[in-house]
């Protein structure tokens, strides 16, 4: 896929959707940022169209339809009562995203999955033993996705397994491996994770995968310290 092709993301206005919106308009895509809510004065552009959509309930048909690729953003916020009890997001959002392309015959998605659903026994003690308990239900919710997309025939399907995400500045020199990330690794930024969604779509890497992303961030990134300022 080249300039002048159309990408439909979701989960737009997060910080991997508002990422990948960003790259692929800098890379000559034309974006429709699909998002639950706008604010009033989210501008459009040539490159970039704003939709509000609810992936749970609303029809998704008209927002994929004509598009050369999909990718799915979406994600839950990290409340105590959504990590208790999540919402089907993943599940029946990413569902709906997948019925709308059958219907419309768009194939390509990729999806935004965590390598936790490969296993929690990654990163050093502390961390599996704060952040694996608290998050054991919206991996396990990915994991019933990622079963989702083996089941559809119609679908060519990537989901891309992050480590534990970090908001900072694309860098583009990330590590890509099988399913679980590297040894020695445990964080991703979002903006490397979103041209790597890019990539995956634009250029037919790691169809019917599940590729997992990383990098080696400074030490103040990977300590308890910053598991506890961004977790609150």
């Amino acid at each position: 896929m080249s300039g002048g092709r159309t990408i439909a993301i979701f989960g737009a206005g997060g910080a991997t959707g508002a990422a990948a919106v960003r790259l692929a308009a800098e890379r000559g895509l034309s974006v429709r940022a699909i998002e639950h809510d706008w604010p009033a004065d989210a501008p459009d552009g040539a490159a970039v169209t704003h939709h509000a959509a609810d992936v749970m309930q609303d029809d998704l048909a008209p927002l994929v339809d004509g598009a050369d690729a999909v990718i799915s953003a979406i994600g839950l916020g990290l409340s105590p009562q959504t990590v208790f009890d999540p919402p089907p997001l993943y599940t029946r959002g990413t569902g709906a995203i997948a019925d709308a392309m059958a219907r419309t015959g768009v194939r390509r998605l990729a999806v935004a999955s965590a390598t936790f659903v490969e296993t929690r026994n990654i990163g050093p003690l502390w961390f599996r033993l704060s952040a694996m308990p608290a998050l054991g239900r919206v991996y396990a919710q990915m994991g019933e996705m990622e079963q989702m997309l083996r089941a559809r025939r119609a679908i060519d399907w990537t989901a891309a397994r992050p480590g534990w995400l970090l908001d900072l500045p694309y860098t583009g020199d990330y590590r890509v491996t099988d399913d679980r990330i590297a040894p020695g690794l445990i964080r991703t930024r979002h903006a490397d994770l979103a041209d790597f969604l890019l990539r995956c779509v634009t250029q037919d890497r790691h169809v019917h995968e599940t590729p997992a992303i990383a990098r080696k961030e400074e030490r103040r990134y990977e300590s308890p310290e910053a598991l506890a300022a961004e977790f609150g």
